[in-house]
């Protein structure tokens, strides 16, 4: 059981780093280009830093459960170049998702990448949404791998009563990641009423009910 979870684990980042040559991010042109975040210089990436260590290339992060007492009962760590900054041009990050028995990651999109989930423990409800509106769901289980593409909404639901977690491969160093209900009912300069009265077909009331609940302070 020990070799074919390894396995797995090793097809999950071999997967990553083939994904990493049809990637859209920036060309690698230098061995290392560890980010510097605090550059004021804008490019499409980040700029070079000049003193590097080994720090640069490691996270401890992913080691540990997420703490998941939140509205939604899910908690996404990113290992992305914000936290990484040697991912800085390389095209690929990752993440670990935990889930409260019950708890949601709720729809949302990538844009700069397509998404690979291992599940390290429990059993999920996952399924992403074509742009015709079809749906492709399933319940995957430990060990087990689905794959997200980029742009398309998704999301995943632990069905269980037990906590659960998966470990995510992404094919872009900052994938972005956008909530469909947060953009659109909590956005910093908010969609008119009328908007999403009109989309969703509901009422005013229902409106600002929803907003209240997704408020960036909430």
């Amino acid at each position: 059981m020990a070799t074919f979870y390894y396995g797995q684990m090793i097809g999950l980042l071999m997967a990553i780093l083939l994904a990493s040559f049809v990637t859209a991010d920036p060309e690698l042109l230098q061995d290392v280009c560890v980010a510097d975040l605090a550059s004021d210089v804008k490019m499409n990436g980040f700029a070079c830093k000049s003193n590097i260590s080994a720090d640069d290339f490691f996270i401890a992060g992913l080691a540990r459960p997420g703490l998941t007492n939140n509205t939604f009962g899910a908690t996404v760590t990113s290992a992305s170049v914000q936290q990484i900054n040697s991912l800085n041009t390389l095209g690929v990050s990752m993440a670990r998702i935990d889930y409260a028995p019950g708890g949601l990651n709720p729809p949302h999109t990538h844009p700069r990448a397509t998404e690979i989930v291992f599940v390290l423990e429990g059993e999920l409800n996952v399924g992403f949404i074509t742009t015709d509106n079809k749906l492709f769901s399933k319940t995957i289980t430990k060990g087990e791998i689905f794959t997200f593409l980029r742009g398309l909404i998704h999301f995943q639901k632990n069905n269980g009563k037990v906590p659960a977690a998966v470990i995510a491969g992404f094919n872009s160093q900052l994938p972005g990641t956008q909530r469909v209900a947060n953009a659109l009912f909590a956005s910093s300069l908010t969609v008119d009423d009328v908007v999403l009265t009109k989309a969703f077909q509901v009422g005013n009331k229902m409106v600002e009910k929803i907003k209240s609940r997704l408020a960036p302070n909430k």
